[in-house]
């Protein structure tokens, strides 16, 4: 760095911007530039001050380039010197670097600030979503932020980016990547014709949101499906998806539009098939509300390590919507009727391991296996078969 361009002078830049109201564009930053150096800075140095300014005020700074890389899922900042990227195939350490933790804590703050959140010693976590970005090749995508700040994160500011890109690939391309077998997908093709309502399980990254598209890909065309989610995630290629998203609160505390509050609108829009992108509160109650009430064929997301966890996890989430387990398991019984679950393989591979029918046992479900990706039994086979030929009767004649 020159003599001329100290980091004492750009801490008085960034104090100066901070101070204003409006963006951060280039010609406020020259103009904040040659007033704290008084006039005396040659155009080389003040090219190169602007530069470094700029890539750290607009963006995510230094982790820019990360978030455009087409094959990066998330992007973790454990340290000025310590950025992590999961490219599908686990975290692997990045070259990228901060000046300093201050610099660290400064892109968390104004990232929080970006997604209309507060991020500062009295509030030193944050959750929030930033708005849709345009990568390199025309796709968009969104941005999931979760930032805490030291000393509650002991080692520093952790920042955590989860990159949302829209599932777009239907089920040939995942069965010609190997994801999902031949004989699954028939299997799948069939239960998608059937409207079996049914749940995608598996773990952070295993794939859920992707096969769920692939799945709402094979919907009759003439079906209407409305899909309410968290976070943008579902875009499936189907000629007539309407897609509602989730709104945290604001500063104030104002404005929160909840998944629980779009499910209830949907039932209001005319679907043919409701779908929540990620099942994770009291909206499972209205959920299963919905599918017990004529609306067949819906399907949804679900953390669980696997199919036999589910009904537990439900049970869970029903609490918070004031429903009881006996009454959770009624109503599973008879609004869902199929469990599939995706996994990551050790080599980070995503793949369907299992698909399961949900089957009542003395006033509880379970969840039995009907195919599997290994040798295990698949003891539900054959009741999964009847369940399609019921639905599919000319189906099954062929």
């Amino acid at each position: 760095m020159s003599e001329l361009v100290t980091a004492e002078l750009l801490e008085r830049v960034r104090e100066r911007l901070a101070d204003g109201t409006a963006y951060p564009d280039p010609a406020r930053v020259a103009a904040a530039l040659r007033t704290e150096a008084g006039g005396v800075l040659a155009d080389t140095d003040l090219l190169r001050a602007l530069r470094l300014l700029q890539t750290e005020m607009t963006g995510a700074g230094v982790l820019e380039p990360l978030l455009h890389d087409p094959d990066v899922a998330d992007v973790l900042v454990t340290g000025p010197d310590s950025v992590w990227v999961d490219r599908g195939r686990g975290l692997r350490r990045t070259s990228v670097r901060f000046p300093d933790e201050a610099a660290v804590r400064r892109l968390a703050q104004r990232l929080a600030l970006a997604a209309g959140r507060r991020l500062d010693d009295a509030q030193p976590w944050v959750d929030g979503r930033l708005a849709g970005t345009e990568a390199a090749q025309g796709d968009s995508f969104g941005v999931r932020l979760h930032a805490v700040l030291s000393p509650i994160a002991h080692g520093g500011t952790c920042l955590s980016l989860r990159v949302l890109r829209p599932a777009t690939q239907g089920l040939d391309a995942l069965a010609a990547a190997g994801a999902v077998p031949p004989d699954a997908k028939a299997l799948l093709e069939r239960i998608v014709r059937a409207r079996l309502a049914f749940l995608v399980v598996g773990g952070t990254g295993a794939g859920k949101t992707t096969l769920l598209s692939g799945l709402l890909a094979k919907v009759d065309p003439a079906e209407r499906i409305i899909c309410v989610e968290d976070a943008a995630e579902l875009a499936p290629p189907h000629p007539h998806v309407v897609r509602l998203v989730a709104r945290p609160a604001n500063v104030e505390g104002a404005g929160r539009v909840t998944v629980r509050d779009l499910v209830r609108q949907a039932l209001r829009m005319r679907p043919d098939r409701i779908v929540v992108g990620e099942v994770r509160g009291a909206e499972v109650v209205d959920l299963l509300t919905a599918l017990n009430t004529g609306h067949d064929g819906g399907a949804g997301t679900v953390h669980a390590n696997s199919p036999g966890e589910v009904p537990a996890r439900l049970e869970a989430l029903a609490a918070l919507g004031g429903m009881s387990a006996a009454a959770l398991h009624s109503q599973l019984a008879a609004a869902i009727q199929v469990i599939l679950h995706v996994h990551r393989r050790p080599d980070g591979r995503r793949a369907l391991r299992e698909i399961g029918l949900v089957e009542p046992v003395d006033g509880r479900v379970r969840i039995t296996p009907a195919w599997t990706a290994d040798a295990r039994p698949a003891p539900a086979a054959s009741g999964l078969k009847d369940l399609l030929e019921e639905r599919l009767p000319d189906d099954s004649r062929e």
